[in-house]
């Protein structure tokens, strides 16, 4: 029995650290987007971690500057939560112990 829950330990434990590493692998993780006319382009890790933004020299009105960035931002950072999702959901499920009825919670 004592050996059953060590193991289990063990195995929560691992699974700590592979999120642990996993987490700082997504901050070298870059996603890059533009709007649809390329106008504006942004980078970000997958730990929505802006890296870089770049604006065509042709657009010169604030409010479209300002638009083409929150469009090409939230592109983005949607992508890069559904990377940091998918990754931590899988880094943990790699390490837990088997424990039934878990994997309903995971």
């Amino acid at each position: 029995m004592f050996g059953d829950l060590s193991n289990m330990m063990d195995k929560l434990k691992e699974a700590q650290q592979n999120i642990e590493a996993t987490k700082q692998r997504l901050h070298t993780i870059i996603i890059d987007e533009q709007t649809n006319n390329g106008a504006v382009k942004v980078s970000v890790t997958a730990n929505n971690e802006i890296k870089s933004i770049t604006i065509s020299e042709e657009l010169t009105d604030k409010e479209e500057i300002e638009d083409y960035l929150v469009i090409a931002l939230n592109k983005a950072l949607s992508k890069a939560n559904e990377i940091k999702e998918t990754e931590l959901s899988a880094a943990a499920k790699n390490g837990m112990p088997n424990i039934p009825g878990m994997n309903d919670f995971i």
